[in-house]
């Protein structure tokens, strides 16, 4: 089960990370922020359920900073944009 759920993480990461690259999804959205929150979250659960100190210093941080940027999103008011 343990791999099941890290290729699910780091295919949540990956996911985010490649719409980025290819311009279907600005890092800064909400979409980006969620799959890196779920992904980078479910890894750094499996990384300390292993014991796996440095994989859980990377994606614990990774998940830290995605939730802190989500949070930010989520709490900045909403400014329309305008008509084109």
């Amino acid at each position: 089960m343990s791999e099941v759920m890290q290729v699910v993480g780091a295919l949540l990461i990956l996911a985010g990370f490649t719409a980025a690259q290819f311009g279907r999804l600005d890092p800064r959205s909400l979409p980006y922020l969620v799959v890196n929150v779920l992904g980078a979250g479910v890894l750094a659960v499996v990384a300390a359920v292993d014991g796996d100190w440095g994989f859980l210093l990377l994606e614990g941080v990774w998940t830290i900073v995605s939730a802190v940027s989500l949070f930010r999103l989520t709490r900045r008011p909403h400014t329309p944009r305008p008509a084109d």
